[in-house]
């Protein structure tokens, strides 16, 4: 029994990583990237943020034995959708304003690697101004998004986990193996979606943006879809 339960936490993990609005989010983020093995980084730090968030939740609720309303359920989903709305939205902005073109860039210690480069408010181009930082700033994001996703979805998952385990150190055995499905299956996942950025990029820059600016304009739609949605649910429209 105990095994059974802990396999389909797990399996239900990996399932939770591919929903339309978390594919949107790490895709969103991982359009930013510059990397494949960065858009791997952000996958995990989006599931390792939306498991951190489901223990601390999960812990309380279980130990508690409370349940989460659902008004409050129903404000949480609505405020992913409009993180969602940002997050895609910024992607546009990003990509009218920065103006990438890819070339081979090289570091002064000779480590070359295939290179987005922005000219942002260039008149001319500057050779100076490739010389750049490789910084953390979206691993940051992903993980605050992570966690954010991992607030809103909380609820349904509780409700499984006290219909189905005998105890409180089972419920969040079952909530650490669904944490590992969703980190494995958003590491799997966003590795997946860098492989045509990463391929466009080597032949067209606006290719690339091209699929950039898709990928803004569906997780903007994603998220208003959410708001409208939860929304209705919350009495607001």
């Amino acid at each position: 029994m105990m095994e059974s339960i802990l396999i389909l936490g797990f399996l239900a993990g990996m399932r939770h990583a591919t929903e339309a609005d978390h594919v949107a989010a790490v895709a969103s983020l991982s359009a930013q990237s510059r990397s494949r093995g960065q858009v791997l980084r952000l996958g995990l730090l989006w599931g390792v943020g939306h498991t951190v968030t489901l223990f601390v939740v999960g812990f309380f609720v279980m130990t508690l034995n409370a349940m989460v309303p659902d008004h409050f359920s129903h404000g949480l989903e609505f405020a992913v959708g409009v993180m969602l709305v940002l997050l895609g939205g910024d992607l546009i902005v990003r990509l009218i304003r920065e103006r990438i073109h890819f070339h081979i860039h090289g570091h002064g210690e000779g480590t070359r690697h295939f290179h987005a480069h922005s000219h942002a408010g260039e008149k001319t181009h500057k050779a100076a101004n490739h010389k750049h930082p490789h910084g953390s700033g979206l691993s940051v994001r992903s993980l605050v998004v992570g966690m954010v996703h991992g607030l809103a979805g909380s609820a349904a998952l509780i409700v499984i986990a006290l219909q189905t385990v005998p105890s409180v150190p089972m419920g969040l055995a079952y909530i650490g193996v669904f944490g590992v499905g969703s980190i494995l299956g958003m590491g799997l996942l966003s590795t997946v979606i860098s492989v045509p950025m990463q391929a466009a990029a080597r032949s067209m820059t606006w290719l690339y943006n091209g699929i950039k600016g898709a990928l803004g304009g569906l997780t903007v739609f994603i998220g208003v879809t959410i708001i409208v949605h939860q929304g209705g649910a919350l009495g607001l429209f």
